[in-house]
């Protein structure tokens, strides 16, 4: 009979496990109404009534009312959003309620055991469903589906259904570890992790935006021949051939032309367009940079200032 009882009593323990920790993150989970259609879910980030939800979910500018747990819907307002790493955040005018608790830095891991909740669609304001599965990978610093740089990404092998975007992941003691996205890895679900999401935050919070930097270029793809490496000294095999420079945009006044084959920006290889944006961050902007081409054959450097992508 022991051995008949066990591994039930483990399963029942480890769903008890899972129930409670839905229930202590699901006090900082909001419901989002902010679009025609379904709305969809948010964290209590931060004391002050700083919410933060996905960008691309935030489909009007007013008009934006949140459901707590007690299905009342308050009014908020967007304080700032980031298209690149699909983040928005929202201010309550009633900020008496208490944020959410997060796993510690690097905590979690391949393996591990999480859940993605969400308070939009089915659930009804107030209410929560849950999607369980296992960390199937984390990534480093990467460029996403919507233009951005993000540090870093947390991939489950879990059901993030219509409204799951913008709640959290959380671990099995009900600690955000991410905020979750459908729109940032073309079609697929990610989460970004929440020591990232925070410094995303603290930007919006402060500037209302992330500034990424602009050149005024069409580009693609083009090999390096190897002659052509030889000749200049250069390993790289790949480089940005420039099909066209807008007039009067940075990469203009800089002397950039069309046919010239962008190489390096800032110090930084530029071998595809994820490259060139990865090197148009915040610090770029209004920066004079070096950009080293190869126009004819030669190696040329040009001193090109980005100015602010709008």
């Amino acid at each position: 009979m022991a051995t008949t009882d066990t591994p039930r009593g483990v399963l029942a323990a480890v769903s008890e496990e899972l129930a409670s920790a839905v229930d202590r993150a699901a006090r900082a989970v909001v419901t989002v109404h902010a679009r025609r259609r379904l709305p969809a879910s948010g964290v209590v980030w931060r004391e002050g009534g700083v919410i933060v939800t996905a960008d691309h979910v935030l489909e009007r500018e007013e008009d934006i009312t949140v459901s707590l747990a007690d299905d009342e819907r308050r009014p908020a307002t967007i304080v700032g959003r980031d298209p690149g790493s699909d983040i928005g955040v929202l201010r309550l005018a009633d900020s008496a309620f208490p944020p959410a608790d997060f796993a510690p830095a690097d905590s979690v891991k391949v393996g591990h055991l999480v859940l993605a909740l969400g308070s939009g669609s089915a659930a009804g304001a107030g209410r929560v469903m849950a999607s369980f599965g296992v960390v199937s990978a984390l990534g480093s610093s990467w460029r996403t589906a919507r233009g951005g740089v993000v540090q870093g990404y947390i991939r489950a092998d879990l059901a993030l259904y219509p409204g799951f975007s913008g709640g959290p992941l959380v671990d099995t003691q009900g600690r955000v570890a991410g905020i979750n996205s459908s729109a940032l890895a073309r079609g697929q679900g990610v989460a970004i992790p929440a020591s990232a999401v925070t410094s995303v935050v603290e930007t919006l919070l402060v500037q209302g935006k992330i500034r990424r930097g602009y050149l005024g270029v069409t580009s693609q793809p083009v090999r390096l021949p190897a002659e052509l490496q030889a000749k200049l000294g250069m390993q790289q095999e790949s480089g940005l051939l420039l099909l066209a420079v807008e007039s009067g945009s940075p990469a203009a006044s800089a002397g950039l032309l069309m046919g010239d084959v962008l190489v390096s920006l800032g110090g930084q290889t530029v071998s595809d367009a994820q490259d060139l944006q990865g090197a148009l961050g915040p610090g770029s902007v209004g920066n004079a940079t070096n950009a080293t081409v190869v126009r004819a054959g030669e190696r040329k450097d040009l001193a090109v200032t980005p100015s602010e992508r709008s």
